[in-house]
């Protein structure tokens, strides 16, 4: 395997709070699988931040940043029935994703939150 790239970010949970304040911005920030997860938890704003964190960190970690084909709502952060976070992507963030890599990619995402705050880390890895 080999490295292709890392991304982290931080994201103050307020901020996300405030932003979310806007229904448009909502839907363009988050897929639908997403709002539904969220809005039926009690901290549903912490667990909009992680994944609003993970696709900064993803975009880093492509190397791109959210623009040349990537799209917020288009990279989905899921959880496996154990709880492992992963990233799954979608239309154009997925053929865009697709042309880069001659093989599909190896995503690893790690997220967390504490009281004010939201971290993730991403590695992307290629064969």
């Amino acid at each position: 395997m080999k490295l292709h790239g890392i991304g982290t970010d931080l994201v103050n949970i307020s901020r996300i709070k405030k932003t979310l304040k806007n229904k448009k911005i909502l839907n363009r920030l988050f897929c639908k699988e997403e709002i539904f997860k969220c809005s039926r938890i009690i901290n549903s704003y912490n667990c909009y931040a992680k994944r609003f964190a993970a696709k900064e960190a993803f975009s880093k970690a492509v190397g791109s940043g959210i623009s040349n084909g990537i799209n917020f709502n288009e990279i989905s952060v899921m959880n496996k029935k154990n709880g492992k976070p992963f990233i799954k992507l979608k239309g154009q963030t997925m053929l865009t994703i697709k042309k880069k890599f001659k093989n599909k990619p190896n995503i690893e995402l790690s997220i967390s939150d504490e009281r004010n705050f939201a971290l993730a880390f991403v590695v992307i890895s290629y064969e």
